[in-house]
């Protein structure tokens, strides 16, 4: 029953009948009898962001009532004051003409901006696509399951072929550094076989782009085709090149102009990120790509690989954890911020900002720091020495390291006059136990104490405030600061524990007001230097969090504090900067874009990007409050510790395990060499690979006690959520990255429990909670995609199902919540968040941070006309055409 209170002018007419629609939806969904018009959906009805998703997804389905998104719920949290916003945006939303699903071939240099307003947002409340109207995204490409098979068959056998060539040089290389007479010798040998290898592991991605595929133009070819083969082989090459290494130095340029990137002068690109398609990539004078961007020049999209330009003018800068999609561009002196996106078609005019997913106007200067003066020879000295620091230094320990190492390994002696290795002998394993023990541990103990040393020795060197040009002694001094004290086996190791406050104190954060609750931080953050970082009283981190320490420019950078404000929660994949403007008590929902400009945000809630308010808390989250205080809190919070303590234990004795099974594997190789050659290395390193898959699946399976995962709603002190903590940790997610782009992706997200369908193409998603999720045929998942079927905020945690029907496209760096539901061949764009329990329609285009249905007039990527037969579709010819324009 609907209430109507406030202005009596709103309940005539129309309007009248539309809120007494709405009502009757919530008070269904919140499970009340009675709605009054001015009632709050949060403060009043007690909802939550969970029950106001099923009211919208309800609200979707109903031809009588306009859409209502989330975003939508959050600025009008009432009945009647939705009512006035959704028909008051009505009569300004001028009809938009349907885009065909399939559009005219374009292929420029740089598409030009499809939107009637480069880069403008349309209102949330503006005409959307529904099912019956929309173009509804193109169905998906469908591969023959004999076309699927036989790409990864291709693909092992290219996999077999690298890691042969691979292990043929490296034994080249150990034997001469082995023949070594004396240190001096052995260094130098070491010096020259490591810089050989580094020579010759950069050039190969250089050497197949250019000879498997020439240059790259902007086209589209079905994933899982022979074309896609070849592009494959030449992105995973590029993706393990060790240029990556010079990610923010004069190199890293250089090796992106020999993939044929068009690269002007005085260009910074800090993001470690490779753009594949490096041809399509044009990169103006003076421009600044910050951390964490995506601008790879290709996108999977409905079981087609798209590939397209990506165009920035001069003076440019790119904000930190970004997204640029293919065919998009950004004028002369052009700003967008961070946590923002360029979707597929837009374009940012020259001289103006944008911020937000979909990107948008504002007024807000990125630029935090002005340039300096950079010379070509400071340039060149820096280059030089970063060369002579990698091949003086750590590719001689490498190398070397090796060497030794392999020398000192336990022979396996052959029992007289059998010719028979002694593997039945305890002394032979008591020596590879001894081997891996002194490895593992010795490593561990080393990195701890290096860590709390050697900074705290450079950071005296920078001074907070000060400018400094790039490429010195200075930028040298900070990037080693940052490399040391980011190690991701100690943050696992501390993090979602008690232990992980005294990690970070150790590195140097200021959490002298911190207040232990055992789950402060997850098991990833990450700072540009922990010397400058405070967190107040009361705060907890989930996953993901990147403090922004360093604010750069194309030459020069600042180091500046970062405060994080007491009594506040923030949540997934958050990019926090300097110059944030939050305060104490607030909530930061997951991916929301940190403000910088503005007053300070207290007491309040933050979503999306760019940022709106949301209620800090709701009441169903102040169900446990009774557990966080007191001596239950001290009770509870003991045995959290020692349940954690364990499940640290636990971590280090599987990965022990792991090392002494890869000593095993070493020495056994060892053995089999003089009689296979380079062929038992290469057999070694299948063997580890294929142990390290079964190996971590059985430790990932046994965290769960070999069962499916199930909801959860309950406390952080309750053993249910302890439990999910130790599968987090105990669970590895490293090795399955190398079959990104693979079918042997879903093999292993299978053993792992995850709900699989057929030819799904997988480019770089990540599931924390394999068994909650499910994914339909022939879907297709882009690289920093994630799928997580849990979230925690405060002291509650929860979980739940989520659902990805037949034919789904997830965009990169986009964030699926739990509880959601995609039915068949929707499509999601990219860095968009797809929040907790929404339900998207069959063929919907969603996008945005929080996603919702995209208005009608949303630009779609062109699709690039067919080619003739007998070549392949989507890759120039193999021939190099270095005339070409992309």
């Amino acid at each position: 029953m609907f209430l109507p209170t406030g202005d009596p002018m709103r309940t005539h007419g129309a309007e009248a009948e539309t809120a007494r629609l709405l009502a009757e939806v919530l008070a269904d969904a919140v499970g009340v009898e009675h709605v009054s018009g001015d009632s709050d959906f949060f403060d009043d009805l007690g909802a939550d962001s969970m029950v106001m998703a099923r009211f919208c997804a309800r609200i979707r389905k109903r031809a009588d009532l306009p859409p209502v998104s989330m975003k939508d719920v959050y600025r009008y949290p009432t009945v009647n004051g939705l009512v006035s916003a959704l028909t008051a945006a009505a009569p300004t939303a001028a009809p938009m003409p349907v885009q065909p699903s399939v559009q005219p071939s374009v292929q420029p240099s740089v598409r030009p901006s499809v939107r009637p307003s480069a880069g403008s947002a349309v209102p949330a409340s503006a005409p959307v696509r529904t099912p019956a109207s929309a173009p509804a995204g193109r169905r998906a490409a469908r591969a023959r399951t004999g076309q699927y098979l036989l790409c990864g068959v291709l693909q092992f056998l290219a996999f077999l072929g690298y890691t042969y060539i691979a292990a043929l040089a490296a034994v080249r290389c150990y034997e001469w550094v082995g023949a070594g007479t004396g240190v001096l010798d052995g260094y130098l040998r070491s010096v020259l076989a490591g810089g050989m290898m580094l020579v010759g592991l950069c050039l190969a991605p250089i050497a197949a782009k250019w000879i498997l595929v020439g240059r790259f133009t902007p086209r589209e070819f079905p994933v899982w085709s022979l074309g896609y083969v070849r592009w494959w082989l030449v992105k995973t090459l590029i993706r393990m090149s060790p240029a990556r290494l010079f990610t923010g130095s004069p190199l890293y340029v250089v090796y992106l102009r020999a993939l044929g990137a068009r690269i002007g002068r005085n260009v910074a690109i800090f993001s470690t990120h490779v753009p594949v398609c490096a041809d399509l990539l044009t990169v103006g004078d003076g421009t600044v790509i910050r951390k964490d961007a995506f601008f790879s020049c290709y996108r999977a999209h409905a079981g087609l690989l798209q590939t397209g330009s990506v165009t920035l003018g001069k003076d440019v800068v790119v904000g930190e954890q970004t997204v640029l999609d293919i065919n998009t561009s950004m004028g002369d002196g052009s700003q967008l911020g961070h946590t923002s996106s360029l979707h597929a078609g837009q374009s940012v005019p020259a001289g103006e900002r944008r911020h937000g997913s979909p990107a948008e106007p504002t007024g807000t200067d990125f630029r935090t720091v002005g340039a300096v003066e950079c010379s070509t020879a400071r340039k060149v000295r820096y280059t030089i020495g970063q060369l002579l620091a990698l091949l003086l230094v750590h590719m001689p320990l490498v190398t070397g390291g090796v060497a030794v190492l392999l020398n000192e390994l336990p022979q396996l002696s052959t029992l007289p006059g059998s010719g028979e290795a002694e593997f039945s002998s305890g002394t032979f394993y008591l020596k590879a136990l001894a081997v891996s023990f002194v490895l593992f541990f010795g490593a561990a103990l080393a990195g701890l104490i290096l860590q709390g040393v050697v900074p705290r020795l450079l950071h005296p060197a920078l001074k907070p405030g000060t400018v400094y040009p790039l490429y010195g002694l200075h930028y040298g001094l900070q990037r080693a600061i940052a490399l040391l004290t980011n190690r991701k086996f100690f943050t696992t190791l501390f993090g979602d524990s008690s232990a992980i406050v005294h990690y970070l104190r150790h590195l140097g954060y200021d959490l002298s007001r911190a207040t232990q609750t055992g789950s402060n931080f997850g098991t990833e953050v990450k700072h540009d230097s922990p010397f400058l970082n405070s967190v107040g009283s009361g705060t907890m981190v989930a996953d993901g969090l990147s403090l922004i320490n360093a604010e750069c420019s194309n030459t020069s950078f600042r180091l500046s504090p970062v405060a994080i404000g007491a009594h506040s929660f923030l949540g997934n994949r958050i990019a926090y900067p300097a110059q944030a403007r939050t305060g104490d008590n607030c909530l930061l929902a997951t991916k929301v874009m940190v403000p910088v400009d503005g007053e300070v945000r207290e007491n309040t809630g933050l979503l999306g990007s760019p940022p709106f308010a949301i209620p800090r808390t709701v009441m169903r989250d102040t169900r446990f409050q009774d557990l966080e205080s007191g001596s239950e809190l001290r009770r509870r919070l003991a045995a959290k510790n020692r349940h954690n303590a364990a499940t640290a234990g636990l971590y280090l004795l599987a990965r022990w395990i792991h090392v002494f099974a890869m000593t095993l594997v070493a020495m056994g190789a060892k053995s089999l060499y003089p009689a296979l050659g380079a062929a038992a290395i290469a057999l070694a390193g299948v063997l580890a690979l294929l142990f390290s898959v079964a190996y971590f699946a059985l430790i990932e399976r046994a965290a769960t006690g070999f069962k499916t995962q199930v909801p959860l709603y309950c406390s952080i002190y309750e053993p249910s959520f302890w439990q999910h903590e130790r599968f987090w940790k105990l669970a590895s997610f490293d090795y399955v990255q190398v079959f990104d782009g693979t079918p042997f992706k879903n093999v292993v997200w299978r053993l792992l429990g995850a709900r699989i369908g057929k030819r799904v193409f997988d480019d770089g998603c990540f599931f924390p909670e394999r068994t909650l999720v499910t994914i339909g045929d022939d879907c297709t998942l882009n690289a920093g995609t994630v799928v997580q079927c849990h979230s925690q905020e405060d002291g509650a945690f929860k979980s739940d199902r989520t659902t990805i029907g037949d034919g789904c496209t997830l965009g990169v760096g986009a964030f699926v919540h739990y509880g959601v539901v995609m039915e068949d061949g929707v499509g999601l764009a990219c860095d968009s968040f797809l929040m907790k329990g929404e339900q998207v329609p069959r063929q919907a285009e969603w996008g945005g941070n929080p996603a919702r249905q995209m208005p009608v007039g949303t630009p779609l990527p062109a699709t690039p006309s067919a080619h003739p037969a007998g070549i392949a579709p989507g890759i120039a010819p193999t021939r190099p055409d270095l005339r070409g324009e992309a």
